[in-house]
Formats: C-alpha cells, sequence, structure tokens
C-alpha cells in the first residue's frame, strides 16, 4: 500500500519558551472540576502520530513505552522521537503531567504509548498506520487518537479500526481542515468520516464553530481546536491551530470518563458504553450537526448554565 497518509494541515500560532498555566482548552471543557475523581490514572492511550519529544519535562513521567513505523532514523523501531512537533503537541494536550510548570493535560495522570505512524514531513503509508492501530490493540491500550487523515477510504484501514472497536478499544480521529464554514457542503476525511470512530470538529475559544472545521454527518462533537497551547519540541511550548488540536482534548477526556465510569459500575464499561457517557456530556451549540454533531464537549455539565449566565451578566454589566 503505496499511498500515503498525511496530518490534517494545522497552522503555528506561536512558539515560547516557558509558560505555566492550565490551557484555556482544558478549562473550556471543564476538565480541572473532575481531576478531583479522576486524573486518568491506569488509563493507556496509544498516540498515533509524528512520534514526541520524549525529553520533554511535561511529558517524559506519562511516557510508558513507544514503536517507529516510519523510515525516520533508518527505520529504527524503538526510536521514536518527534522532528515535527505535532506529535508532542498532541500528547500535551492528552496528559501532561501536573508539575506548577508548564502545561497541564486533560488527564494528567494517563499513560502515554507513543506510535510514530507519520514522518518528520508529516506523512506517512497507510500500512505504517495500520500497522500502529495493530500494534495498539496487541498492547490492549484503552483508547486510540488519531489526529491525521486523507481523502481516500482504504478498506485495510477501516478493517483494523473494526478490529480495535471489536477489542472495547475508543477510537478517536480528527475531522479534518477542509471546511468551507458552510454545513450545506460536505468534507470527508478518512479515518474521521469511518462510522466506527469518533469524529471531532473543532471550535474556537469563544465556543463558534471553526470554520475550517469539516462538516459532514459522521461528527460526532466538538472540542476547543483554536489556539491552543501545549507542548513542543525541544521542551518548548506552542499554541497550534485545527481539529488535531481538538481531538486530544477527546481523547484525554475519555481517559477521565471511563476511570470514573468503571468505578462508578464497578466492571469494565464497553465501548458503545462508554461511547454513550461520552455523548451524555455534550452541550448543543447551535449550529448543525453536519459542523459539531451532539455539540461541545463539557464534562460537568451541572456547570455548564452557571458558566454561561456568568457571561452573559458580564456582557451586560459591560454594555452599560
Amino acid at each position: 500500500m503505496k499511498q500515503r497518509l498525511h496530518l490534517i494541515p494545522y497552522q503555528v500560532n506561536a512558539v515560547v519558551e516557558t509558560v505555566s498555566e492550565v490551557p484555556k482548552g482544558i478549562e473550556l471543557i471543564s476538565a480541572p472540576k473532575i481531576w478531583e475523581k479522576s486524573k486518568g490514572k491506569g488509563i493507556t492511550v496509544a498516540i498515533l502520530d509524528t512520534g514526541c519529544d520524549v525529553t520533554h519535562p511535561d511529558l517524559s513521567e506519562r511516557i510508558i513505552g513507544g514503536r517507529n513505523f516510519t523510515v525516520d532514523d533508518n527505520g529504527n523501531p524503538d526510536v521514536y522521537t518527534d522532528y515535527n512537533g505535532h506529535g508532542t503537541h498532541v500528547a500535551g494536550t492528552i496528559a501532561a503531567t501536573q508539575n506548577n510548570n508548564g502545561v497541564i493535560g486533560v488527564a494528567p495522570e494517563a499513560s502515554l504509548l507513543i506510535l510514530k505512524v507519520l514522518d518528520k514531513n508529516g506523512s506517512g503509508q497507510y500500512d505504517w498506520i495500520i500497522n500502529g492501530i495493530n500494534y495498539a490493540v496487541e498492547q490492549k491500550v484503552d483508547i486510540i487518537s488519531m489526529s491525521l487523515g486523507g481523502s481516500e477510504d482504504v478498506p485495510e484501514l477501516h478493517q483494523a479500526i473494526q478490529n480495535a472497536v471489536d477489542n472495547q478499544i475508543l477510537v478517536v480521529c480528527a475531522a479534518g481542515n477542509e471546511g468551507d464554514g458552510q454545513d450545506s457542503s460536505d468534507e470527508f476525511s478518512y479515518p474521521a468520516s469511518y462510522n466506527e470512530v469518533i469524529s471531532v470538529g473543532a471550535i474556537n475559544l469563544y465556543r463558534r464553530s471553526s470554520e475550517f472545521s469539516n462538516s459532514n454527518n459522521e461528527v460526532d462533537l466538538v472540542a476547543p481546536g483554536e489556539e491552543i497551547l501545549s507542548t513542543y519540541l525541544n521542551g518548548s511550548y506552542a499554541k497550534l491551530t485545527g481539529t488535531s488540536m481538538a481531538t486530544p482534548h477527546i481523547s484525554g477526556a475519555l481517559a477521565l470518563i471511563k476511570d470514573i465510569a468503571n468505578k462508578n459500575f464497578e466492571r469494565n464499561l464497553t465501548e458503545p458504553e462508554l461511547y454513550a457517557q461520552l455523548i451524555k456530556r455534550t452541550v448543543p451549540l447551535g449550529n448543525s450537526p453536519k459542523l459539531e454533531g451532539n455539540g461541545l464537549l463539557f464534562l460537568t455539565l451541572d456547570d455548564y448554565l452557571s458558566v454561561v449566565l456568568n457571561e452573559k451578566l458580564s456582557a451586560q454589566v459591560l454594555k452599560i
């Protein structure tokens, strides 16, 4: 299979050396409010991307292993270093550790399995992706996160994803950045457009739909995807924009949801049950379902109305 799959195009907004904050996107989905119940400990997320800066101070404690499926570093399977930055950024949003410095991820105690399936240019063969998915299944991960896509529907890729879901693994994919801001047109990217995956669209930090976010009937929900601050190369931090940045918010949130739900139900929930637990924590934003699916992920629904009410009151005060 020589066709190639690529990073979904994204934008680097800024690179900085030092920060110390909870990123706004993570606050927007209300993750900090449930950290007293779970920080994702014991849940493993496989990140299929460009690798990771494994020495980054916010990530090194979270990484439990990895594998390189690309030709970078002469194809050495044990070297999964990120030369692009995209994979490192995704990893930070999912699980950057809480160390009172840098940034913190949605699930700051989750474990990360780094599967490098895209090379330093952000490009990968379909068999690299398929091998990465199959390896994640073998390793019995809980969640697979893929901020990548292509225009071709490749049956072997679909079969690998179906196998992962059959093994009760949640598969989360970026919806794609080919959108035109209109819900009347459909833009399909694979693997996000497969029904078995959780397809994630993007909104900005003001809860408005991102113009670039793909519109189609397979979008499941949305998360923050513009000006997202996270870990980057050489121990630095960066703000990036794209559905690639929205996706890890959902992957990290699922680590929290799975941990909490399994404890509450005193058993391991199935993939469909966990999907239902995710969707019940969404809030419609008033856009077409083709743009936002079920709506914005908000982990503490009880707080959502008070958040919106406070914003409206603040806006009225400013007008007076």
